[in-house]
């Protein structure tokens, strides 16, 4: 699944082009699982886990670690505080949706 979701697609440009963040896809992923669109699986970390490892777990592919941040509305650090509250999504093809 690796290429067909970016953080990138929908976050707003600067002059020369080049993006400028990724606030735009995460506001609306987090929007998506707060209303439903997108079902998620709840989970609760421990002590010293990454969100890269977690989404590798999940999904196969640790560079989709922005997807579970996203989805939370914890931001964008690998590394959360033990007892952090994630969404996880449960398919990558709703993300995709969402995300366009």
């Amino acid at each position: 699944m690796k290429g067909i979701i970016r953080r990138y697609r929908r976050a707003p440009k600067l002059r020369r082009g080049k993006y400028y963040g990724t606030f735009t896809p995460g506001y609306y992923l987090y929007s998506a699982v707060q209303t439903g669109r997108v079902p998620c699986e709840t989970y609760t970390t421990t002590q010293r886990e990454r969100l890269d490892v977690i989404a590798g777990d999940r999904y196969g592919d640790g560079t989709l670690w922005w997807v579970i941040a996203a989805a939370s509305g914890i931001g964008w650090n690998l590394q959360v505080p033990p007892g952090t509250y994630l969404a996880i999504p449960k398919k990558l093809s709703d993300v995709s949706k969402i995300l366009g």
